[in-house]
């Protein structure tokens, strides 16, 4: 469902849309804006409209006005489906929020899931899933673990790499398009949707035949950066695990964190992704109980020509 492609419900509206998204396409954004003003005079309400005008804006260089066509659109979606909360901090509009809207990034993935690995895998260069998984492997020296959870499992790539080293796999994803996606490779026991951002009790994690204390291995591959307060996960995960249960993630580099929000550990870049701290995380790792076995700074893939640099990390249940 991307913003791009909802109707307002009038046509005239619409055309001007798609003409002023086509002066955007030639470099001509303040134009571009002007003609989403006059498709937004008649339909005042449209709030995948003011999202595609905050867009114009921004790009036109008026920073200000982008601001508060971001803020009509949390007015007409208060849920933010379009992550205007997020994009509005970017832009120095309001506070850093603490997470990525769960509607968002569900609405996010649904509309990636068709080209998911032919972007991340092939032109991105995505190596985390292959990178944790060599990490797990190492540690317990090839051998057989008997259940493990994919958290924010998308397609199956990190499922992919751990398959034949567990008995059972589980896997979730607040995507319902990626879920499908990742059924159709036929490597997971059971897929479910799950959002790391609720108590474990209404995480969708538990059941009567998933109960707590279940998993020698829980995963998130390229997941918390959207998540900025990894708080609720660290309080989640260690409930998974089994006494001696390993809990492998990635995060991407804040490095010394000196920007946006990173008073938190954590800080908001401009792609709308969070990066965090390695010293936040490993606070957060003892905290909850988890001791940190091995650490490794990688670039985890390509955003356009830049690498991004990320954070993985192998814990385990404190004995």
């Amino acid at each position: 469902m991307n913003p791009h492609q909802l109707s307002s419900g009038d046509l005239i509206a619409d055309r001007r849309a798609e003409y002023a998204q086509m002066l955007a396409a030639s470099g001509d954004h303040a134009e571009a804006a002007d003609l989403m003003r006059q498709a937004l005079e008649r339909v005042p309400d449209w709030a995948a409209g003011w999202f595609r005008l905050a867009e114009h804006e921004e790009k036109a260089g008026e920073r200000d006005a982008a601001v508060s066509s971001l803020g009509r659109v949390l007015d007409l979606n208060p849920d933010d489906i379009f992550g205007a909360r997020l994009k509005r901090a970017v832009l120095g509009g309001g506070d850093v929020p603490a997470q990525a809207p769960s509607v968002y990034v569900a609405r996010l993935f649904d509309d990636y899931a068709d080209r998911f690995d032919t972007a991340l895998v092939e032109r991105l260069g995505y190596t985390v899933p292959a990178r944790l998984a060599g990490m797990v492997e190492r540690f317990t020296g090839g051998a057989m673990l008997e259940r493990a959870i994919d958290l924010g499992c998308g397609t199956g790539l990190f499922g992919a790499q751990i398959r034949h080293r567990v008995g059972m796999l589980e896997g979730y994803d607040l995507s319902a398009n990626m879920l499908a996606k990742a059924d159709e490779k036929h490597l997971y026991d059971h897929l479910g949707e799950a959002d790391l951002s609720r108590p474990l009790d209404t995480s969708g994690l538990i059941a009567p035949d998933r109960p707590r204390g279940r998993a020698d291995l829980a995963a998130a591959a390229d997941v918390l950066m959207y998540l900025g307060d990894l708080v609720s996960v660290f309080a989640l995960v260690p409930h998974l695990l089994t006494a001696k249960g390993l809990f492998a993630f990635s995060v991407e580099d804040a490095q010394d964190g000196t920007a946006n929000g990173a008073a938190e550990g954590f800080l908001l870049r401009p792609s709308l992704r969070y990066a965090h701290t390695e010293a936040y995380v490993r606070s957060l790792c003892e905290t909850a109980g988890l001791d940190v076995l091995d650490v490794t700074r990688a670039t985890i893939r390509k955003d356009g020509a830049q690498d991004i640099a990320g954070i993985l990390f192998l814990s385990r249940q404190s004995l």
